[in-house]
């Protein structure tokens, strides 16, 4: 079964003539992104040390970025690009569903744990 696959990334504004350069321009394309967090990783630049809804700005910054790699590892090397538009949304939403999921109780328990050692140790039956 022959298909031409599509030799984009960054929604068509760099294009490939194989498979081989798309797959090293996605590697490239993750490179770079996992660079500019282990980069803000280690310097923690004070403009994004401020708060945005309960959370670091850095945090955030790294949520999405983490997304944005998932994304592509998705797209490109597991070619959901290629399938059709049914699987490709049950795979999509159900990780979309489940990140943000994880996302909320980290935060929520976070917090709870947060205010309990901030408080100092409480007897409570937990």
């Amino acid at each position: 079964m022959a298909q031409d696959h599509k030799l984009e990334i960054l929604r068509g504004l760099v294009k490939f003539k194989s498979n081989t350069q798309k797959i090293w321009g996605v590697l490239i394309l993750l490179s770079i992104i996992t660079a500019v967090e282990v980069v803000l990783g280690i310097y923690k630049p004070e403009v994004f040390m401020g708060h945005l809804l309960g959370m670091k700005i850095l945090n955030w910054i790294f949520i999405i970025l983490t997304i944005v790699k998932a994304y592509y590892i998705t797209w490109d090397f597991m070619h959901m690009r290629d399938e059709t538009k049914g699987l490709r949304r049950a795979v999509v939403w159900t990780a979309i569903f489940l990140i943000l999921y994880l996302v909320f109780i980290l935060l929520q328990e976070g917090g709870y744990v947060f205010g309990v050692y901030d408080n100092g140790y409480i007897k409570k039956d937990f």
